[in-house]
């Protein structure tokens, strides 16, 4: 699978994912997980649909080390970002055990975010 086809299907993916989550939402009348919802769609659908786009149209970015290490970064950053984020708001782990593991998370994304950067100055023509 190519990085531009692996970004495109993992943020269709969070697609569904956030309109699932949003019926969830506006079903039950519960808007509390708002912020998480909002996550899923701009970290995983905007974002993953942008960079599968970005790495169709310009391939000479797909074709470095660092695309594979942006996809990477972002999908685990991102996942494990969303998963904890859940957790916090639905109270099911407390903040002072999840908290510290954020960063991590964030760190993660951060990462990937740099890899895009260095890929875009250095190959975007």
């Amino acid at each position: 699978m190519t990085v531009s086809r692996g970004f495109l299907v993992m943020g269709a993916v969070y697609l569904l994912v956030g309109i699932l989550f949003g019926m969830y939402m506006g079903g039950s009348g519960d808007h509390s997980l708002a912020p998480v919802h909002a996550h899923i769609n701009l970290l995983g659908f905007t974002l993953m649909s942008i960079f599968g786009l970005a790495y169709r149209l310009m391939p000479a970015l797909a074709d470095s080390g660092l695309a594979k290490a942006h996809f990477w970064l972002h999908q685990l950053g991102a996942l494990l970002l969303l998963v904890a984020l859940y957790l916090l708001m639905t109270g099911t782990v407390p903040e002072a055990t999840i908290g510290p593991f954020m960063p991590v998370t964030e760190g993660l994304v951060v990462l990937g975010a740099l890899c895009w950067l260095a890929n875009v100055a250095m190959n975007a023509k």
